[in-house]
């Protein structure tokens, strides 16, 4: 029998003992080592809420330009497929333009947001997560949006909760002054600069933090050919917790013509470096394994496991990599892990990704070979091992030209299990939960679409 949850704090006062337990983890690595906020379920067995994110569709199917919304249960209501959750008709609207930027504390029992674009682009919030589609909010309201505009790039570091990132690139470029005013045509490009602006934000207090601005240069050779860091994204603390890694991509232009150019050499992978917490000292190291983009796009794209930092890139023309960033702040270039060497696939893309606390990851990724559905390539879940740098497909998963991952942003990882959401553009799906250690998959709760929509992970 399917059992549908409207409003699960309602249920929860029926049926359960809700007992919130808050603990810190002196240990925060980034993979999240212990439950600190638990629900207790009928059995007596600890649970965590899982909240279900869902986005709806703007002007064509896919796009998550319609708003998102939000939805919780606990974990073992999340594991059963006989219960069944429909937040589009019965969710949490995240306040934001467009799809809402979400994080969730270690323990899910609070979801933190700050609205995308629009007049409150740039809003933060925190709600406490209460079942169902009750979200409590907590604290007050604070705007980012005059450090790093109303679309920042914002992401949750992992210290305990405590502290968020948000970044943003703005460029120029710069031209020699040798005409005149009336004739210009002396003048010439030299380079583009890149401006980053930086903030860090008490998410337990609702307050800034530090803000800091910095003009990072590639060096003199990648500039006068045209490179420069066009966006910046998904900021993550080492392991000694004194520095900053923030991705980024890069772009170029002709010098000739500064038009911006499509078909050229891609560089080593970059990432920028920041004394943490002041923000200070930017600079940038390079990958000599790795070529592309490692800014990642909606979902956190590095993570600290075992004392150094693996991040994932982006538009290599190999495929994909991991990468490893060592406790010395520089790339670790004899580690290599491709994602086509390991999944036998071509131009594969990691999409989103999340390591659990033994070093086993789950990947979303598409490849050359993914089928074109109706918002864009098919996407895949592999299950992936840091220490090994091997991965497989996981098959238990249903997949469908229309299953698309591009935008997904949350996993929830629980000890080695995470969880994920599977339902292609406008059509139902479930929650699966893979055992890291064991490769077991577990199908879950039933998630009820709607047309052009489509669900964008678990907090």
């Amino acid at each position: 029998m399917k059992r549908t949850l409207l409003n699960f704090k309602t249920l929860t006062t029926t049926f359960l003992t809700i007992s919130l337990i808050t603990s810190c983890s002196s240990d925060d690595t980034g993979i999240n080592t212990e439950t600190e906020t638990e629900t207790e379920t009928e059995t007596g067995e600890e649970s965590r809420w899982i909240t279900v994110a869902a986005t709806k569709m703007g002007d064509e199917a896919g796009d998550g330009n319609g708003g998102t919304l939000i939805y919780s249960i606990t974990s073992d209501e999340a594991k059963d497929p006989s219960v069944s959750i429909s937040p589009f008709e019965n969710g949490f609207t995240a306040p934001s333009n467009r799809t809402a930027r979400l994080q969730s504390s270690e323990d899910g029992s609070t979801i933190f947001n700050i609205s995308y674009a629009g007049d409150t682009g740039g809003t933060y919030t925190k709600y406490i997560v209460e079942g169902g589609q009750t979200f409590t909010q907590s604290g007050t309201e604070v705007s980012i949006e005059p450090y790093v505009g109303t679309a920042p790039r914002w992401i949750k570091l992992f210290d305990g909760d405590q502290t968020g990132a948000a970044v943003y690139v703005s460029t120029e470029n710069e031209i020699s002054d040798n005409g005149t005013e009336l004739d210009t045509s002396d003048d010439y490009y030299v380079r583009t600069n890149a401006t980053i602006s930086v903030v860090t934000l008490d998410l337990e207090n609702s307050l800034i933090n530090n803000f800091q601005e910095h003009s990072v240069p590639l060096s003199d050779e990648e500039e006068a050919l045209g490179y420069y860091i066009s966006r910046i994204d998904m900021p993550v603390l080492n392991d000694a917790g004194d520095k900053l890694y923030i991705g980024a991509r890069l772009s170029k232009l002709d010098p000739e013509t500064t038009e911006t150019e499509s078909d050229y050499e891609i560089l080593g992978s970059k990432t920028i470096v920041l004394d943490y917490p002041s923000l200070l000292n930017p600079s940038v190291i390079t990958s000599t394994v790795g070529h592309g983009n490692t800014n990642g796009y909606r979902s956190i794209n590095a993570f600290l496991y075992d004392g150094s930092v693996y991040q994932a890139n982006q538009s290599d023309p190999e495929g994909s990599y991991i990468l490893k960033i060592d406790a010395d702040n520089e790339y670790d270039d004899s580690y290599v892990f491709n994602l086509d060497d390991a999944l036998g696939v071509e131009g594969a893309y990691i999409l989103a990704w999340r390591p659990a606390t033994n070093g086993k990851a789950v990947i979303a990724y598409r490849h050359d070979g993914s089928e074109e559905g109706v918002a864009g390539a098919q996407g895949f879940f592999a299950l992936a091992d840091l220490n090994a740098k091997t991965a497989t497909k996981i098959d238990a998963i249903p997949y469908d030209a229309d299953f698309y991952l591009f935008q997904y942003q949350g996993f929830v990882v629980d000890g080695t299990e995470i969880y994920v959401t599977e339902a292609p553009v406008g059509q139902n799906g479930n929650i699966y939960v893979i055992d890291t250690e064991t490769g077991e998959v577990t199908k879950g709760a039933e998630l009820i679409n709607e047309e052009g929509s489509h669900f964008i992970g678990t907090f």
